[in-house]
């Protein structure tokens, strides 16, 4: 697959994951994931190191996730994390129209605090472009939260019933879209992001 690199150097990558490609396996024990595959294509091209994952996205969710070059980065970049310096940003396209243009939702996660902050960039007919900045990192935290307050992501099939709405799509209408956090070994303030997939960008033409 052509995984596109938005940023490397001699201590990280961050590509850009398409949806419907596993981060890492699964209990399962997936062979083929955007981690095998990154590292299978280091090993070809002859690189000295081994690609670390230091967050993931769902299956169904496209955009931004970090590799470490070696243990170490990824313990300094797990400690960011942990520290909740490394921040996050998502467009979500969200069924309806959130009462609130922004606000927060504080809801726990499998008894664990989660907040997710957002904005709604604009409002469609059917449905909401949304910006999303989750405080917490808890699994799947946007999509819990946002059908908590009755406006679950297009898309959606884990957590609700496709068969309840009209508006449809392939896949999970969310995409990581900006990182910002020091690098763990300069010390500089970085700041990447993207603009939405190709796939998310006919949506918004042809659902007015």
């Amino acid at each position: 697959m052509n995984i596109p690199i938005v940023y490397e150097d001699d201590w990280l990558l961050i590509v850009n994951k398409p949806a419907g490609l596993l981060s890492v396996p699964t209990p399962k024990g997936e062979e083929r994931t955007l981690t095998s595959i990154l590292n299978q294509n280091a090993l070809e091209k002859g690189a000295k190191y081994r690609l670390y994952p230091c967050h993931r996205l769902d299956r169904q969710t496209s955009g931004l996730v970090i590799y470490a070059k070696s243990r170490d980065v990824e313990n300094k970049m797990a400690e960011a994390f942990r520290a909740r310096s490394v921040k996050k940003k998502y467009i979500a396209f969200v069924h309806g129209k959130p009462a609130r243009r922004q606000g927060e939702i504080c809801s726990p996660i499998e008894g664990k605090n989660a907040v997710t902050k957002y904005r709604v960039a604009e409002g469609k007919t059917d449905y909401s472009v949304v910006e999303v900045w989750p405080v917490t990192g808890r699994t799947n935290q946007i999509r819990i939260h946002f059908k908590k307050i009755g406006h679950p992501l297009v898309g959606e099939d884990k957590f609700v019933f496709r068969r309840d709405f009209d508006l449809r799509f392939k896949r999970l209408c969310l995409e990581a879209v900006e990182l910002r956090f020091r690098h763990p070994r300069t010390g500089k303030d970085l700041d990447i992001s993207i603009g939405l997939s190709g796939d998310l960008k006919d949506f918004l033409s042809s659902h007015d």
